[in-house]
């Protein structure tokens, strides 16, 4: 829900196009930068003139355009026509229609939890042991890759059935370079250097941070992305990955840490910008604002890559705004640097050569580079040219992917909606409310009981 939130909903009817070999954005050999041997050689080894590669995805707008772009390349070497289409509900048109027996060759979709469903249900096709030794040798964190596309099939036997294209990155700290530079700050590189530097901009008599988590009806979500980061800061992965299962319960000790750890930066009135009272009334999409005030009411904002949306107008990122890494505890350095963020997977649903085709073809650097070279899209394969990023700030986020040692998927999005879209997000407002983490934490498992 959160995550289809953030997406926006336009209000589009089905929408499906082909592609042809005269759409191709990058005249192949021309470049130099990018991996043209690998589509050279994928384009050796398939035959598809005459077939059709259906393709259902979450992309629509400019994203539909920018993976119209990639798949011309996949047009261009094996000859086959594809359809793609979306939806305004694609999350209930896929379970539709594969339950009616006419799902699309390859689904690409960004929920975790709906993939689990449609694997246990027999709708999906298990991408073999050989994908899940590539995910290994190619990703970066290629096992929290792997751990993400695997899921129990109809018969309760675990198998890779997906394969992560098109990476979100979470785990992002915002600030203006200028406003540091005029006070001397630098950019922290440990959570002890974060919050000593938090302090330092208080006893400054500054505010350090603007935390805001209105959002309507789904106020509360921003403090779930703070405490997935905590948690993987804090915790071992399996930690993580057994609290998003509630296979420890949420008022576990290790949850009440993190939430303890957001409430450190959260709930005192002197590091947030309006005093603690205000993190829960200030809508996310005008927190950043106090960044860029003169003089800033803030220095610091905790949020993802996509927050720049509601930045002023004209911000350029990397100049008057730039981020940093959520950095990770030097004294839990055996946790490597995780990285909290989403994405998309793509499956196939009927099985075919052309959809076989397709998931080779995500394998190669090219299917990444020509949406690299372009716009919103991180990849967190390591044989891609970084340099060919479309410009420096998505660079950036994607070394910062490189450079995980853990990736894990948005806490909350795995959850079930009514915990992570909801008891999860009230709690979190009561928490910044004044509740103790252990009433809090309480509540959502009392919540989460509820549901079994």
């Amino acid at each position: 829900m959160k995550r289809s939130f953030l997406m926006g909903v336009a209000a589009l009817a089905l929408m499906a196009g082909a592609a042809n070999a005269a759409d191709l954005k990058f005249k192949p050999g021309e470049d130099s930068k990018f991996n043209w041997a690998s589509f050279e050689e994928f384009k050796k080894g398939h035959d598809l003139k005459g077939q059709t590669l259906t393709i259902f995805g979450p992309w629509r707008g400019e994203d539909e355009a920018l993976f119209k772009s990639v798949y011309a390349y996949f047009v261009e070497a094996t000859g086959a026509e594809i359809k793609y289409s979306s939806s305004e509900n694609y999350e209930q048109q896929i379970v539709i229609d594969t339950q009616a027996g006419s799902p699309p060759d390859v689904a690409i979709l960004p929920q975790p939890g709906l993939i689990a469903d449609l694997a246990s249900k027999g709708y999906l096709t298990p991408l073999g042991d050989e994908t899940k030794q590539w995910l290994l040798d190619n990703y970066a964190a290629g096992q929290s890759w792997v751990d993400l596309s695997t899921y129990n099939g109809k018969d309760g036997t675990a198998a890779l059935y997906a394969f992560p294209y098109k990476i979100d990155v979470k785990s992002l700290v915002w600030y203006v370079p200028e406003n540091f530079e005029d006070a001397g700050y630098e950019v922290p590189k440990t959570m002890e250097e974060l919050k000593a530097l938090t302090e330092k901009i208080a006893a400054d008599g500054e505010k350090p941070w603007c935390i805001g988590l209105g959002s309507g009806g789904a106020t509360g979500w921003p403090a779930t992305d703070w405490v997935e980061d905590l948690m993987l800061r804090t915790q071992a992965p399996d930690v993580y990955d057994k609290w998003v299962k509630n296979e420890i319960p949420f008022n576990d000790p290790a949850v009440t840490g993190a939430l303890d750890e957001f409430g450190w930066f959260a709930r005192n009135d002197q590091f947030v910008d309006g005093g603690a009272a205000a993190v829960a009334s200030t809508d996310f999409r005008d927190s950043p604002k106090g960044l860029f005030t003169s003089p800033p009411k803030c220095y610091l904002h905790h949020q993802a890559s996509f927050i720049p949306s509601f930045f002023p107008e004209g911000t350029v990122i990397g100049e008057d705004a730039d981020f940093f890494y959520m950095p990770p505890y030097e004294s839990k350095k055996e946790l490597g640097n995780p990285v909290l963020g989403a994405g998309t997977l793509a499956l196939i649903t009927k099985d075919t050569p052309a959809a076989r085709a397709f998931i080779e073809f995500l394998k190669t650097p090219i299917a990444h580079e020509v949406w690299m070279a372009q716009t919103s899209f991180l990849t967190p394969y390591k044989s891609v040219n970084v340099d060919i990023y479309g410009n420096p700030p998505l660079k950036k986020q994607g070394e910062i992917l490189l450079s995980a040692t853990t990736f894990r998927f948005d806490g909350s999005d795995l959850m079930p909606g009514k915990i992570g879209a909801g008891a999860f997000w009230t709690g979190m407002v009561d928490f910044v409310g004044g509740k103790s983490s252990a009433d809090v934490a309480a509540d959502v498992q009392k919540a989460w009981d509820a549901i079994k």
